[in-house]
């Protein structure tokens, strides 16, 4: 069964973005004050329980607790911040993204094929 992770320092968002490289990762940027986020967050974590990627790193970043590191995710990544986004990373760049009610199992399972 796959797990998911915590990034809450900018040297571990280091690390993870370095990791893609080798892997696919898929970031979840999570706001614990808003109830869209909450409904995106069951989506995922019901993904990476259900049907996760084999070869994909799962991580989730707290938006308001994490504010340095989500903004360098947006920075590093060239995409605008949203909450709840999730993004999918490989070799340094967002391959794929999507936020708020987009966020579901379904177009989790469909955004990559290994």
């Amino acid at each position: 069964m796959a797990e998911w992770k915590e990034s809450s320092t900018i040297e571990e968002w280091n690390q993870i973005l370095a990791a893609s490289a080798e892997k696919p990762v898929f970031v979840m940027k999570h706001s614990t004050a808003c109830p869209i986020s909450a409904n995106a967050w069951r989506a995922f974590q019901s993904h990476v329980t259900n049907n996760p990627h084999e070869n994909a790193e799962y991580v989730m970043v707290k938006v308001i607790e994490s504010r340095p590191v989500s903004n360098q995710i947006a920075e590093d990544l060239h995409v605008a911040h949203q909450s709840p986004q999730v993004l999918l990373v490989q070799n340094r760049e967002a391959l794929w993204h999507t936020s708020h009610w987009d966020i579901t199992e379904e177009r989790l399972n469909a955004a990559y094929q290994a």
